[in-house]
């Protein structure tokens, strides 16, 4: 016999049947949610887990080096600018964005993420 359910199933436990955009802060894509000021703007940073990232590989701007499928790292857009300027980045590049310079170059031809 399988064991019994005290709620239906995907049921939330507070009671209310839809999830609002502020419970996207922690918990759906693995990590959490917090504010960074850089560049003298505020920046929304989400750390993903790399369970969430299952299946995706991104471009980090950093280092300009490709992050694996699977690879816990950090999602940082600036607060005034809407989902189009997201950028995934490697958590150590994220911590280091103010000791790096604009080393990389790129052909005129190449993508730039």
């Amino acid at each position: 016999m399988s064991p019994r359910r005290n709620r239906p199933k995907g049921a939330d436990p507070s009671g209310s049947p839809g999830r609002s955009g502020e419970d996207d802060r922690s918990g759906r894509y693995g990590g959490w949610q917090s504010t960074e000021s850089w560049q003298g703007e505020e920046w929304s940073v989400r750390h993903v887990a790399g369970a969430s990232a299952q299946g995706k590989t991104y471009r980090c701007p950093g280092c300009d080096q490709m992050i694996p499928s699977g690879v816990p790292h950090v999602v940082a857009w600036p607060e005034h600018s809407g989902v189009d300027e997201r950028r995934h980045w490697h958590k150590a590049c994220w911590n280091a964005k103010d000791r790096r310079t604009t080393r990389v170059q790129r052909s005129r031809n190449a993508p730039k993420f």
